[in-house]
């Protein structure tokens, strides 16, 4: 489904953990890590399309998760000209995204990510909540920008102000700037580097 203007309508997902967290996710046979996320089908409300995505990339069900946020109206992002498959009868430019904050209320064994035929994701792990900033791919990251910036006031409820800090946006411009990504420091908070990444088979 793809609208007029060219892009397609997706469901963003950032699954916070309590102590505010994010799980991050590495996608299969790439060196890429982003947030799940997934087109929505034409009979689908956003609700909807996010709760399958997150059966379908994390494993886990409506009762593993409580609903804390969402952004209103679409945030749109283009695609790099290389991905964009100009010989599709309708061309997609990009994806414009509802984009939900979760709490997990379940625990780490809940996370399955070979539940589906085509698996998303082989690796996941629980970053810091703006450490995805510095390390989304680059066309995605001003939409990450504005998805984190209107949802952690929602995350910093839970989490404290300690763990979801306020950065100014000229301070994630300039992180962004910085270029390759750094596992230490930047959006991470004082004290707590992301954790190893968890394995899963993928058949």
């Amino acid at each position: 489904m793809i609208d007029p203007d060219g892009y397609r309508p997706n469901v963003g997902i950032v699954l916070m953990h309590p102590d505010g967290r994010v799980f991050w996710a590495r996608r299969v046979r790439r060196d890429g890590w982003q947030f799940p996320q997934g087109g929505m089908n034409s009979d689908e409300t956003p609700v909807e399309a996010m709760y399958r995505e997150l059966r379908e990339e994390t494993g886990l069900l409506p009762g593993h998760v409580d609903v804390l946020g969402v952004t209103p109206g679409w945030l749109r992002y283009r695609l790099p000209s290389r991905a964009i498959r100009r010989n599709d009868r309708l061309v997609c430019i990009g994806q414009k995204q509802v984009w939900f904050l979760l709490r997990f209320t379940g625990t780490d064994r809940d996370l399955r990510l070979d539940l589906s035929e085509k698996p998303e994701f082989d690796h996941w792990r629980w970053v810091d909540f703006w450490y995805p900033l510095e390390h989304v791919v680059n066309f995605k990251r001003g939409v990450y920008t504005r998805a984190l910036q209107h949802l952690a006031p929602f995350a910093r409820q839970v989490a404290g102000a300690t763990a979801v800090p306020t950065i100014s946006l000229e301070s994630q411009r300039s992180r962004g700037r910085g270029g390759g990504a750094r596992t230490g420091g930047g959006c991470a908070a004082p004290g707590r580097g992301p954790a190893a990444p968890r394995r899963f088979p993928v058949d």
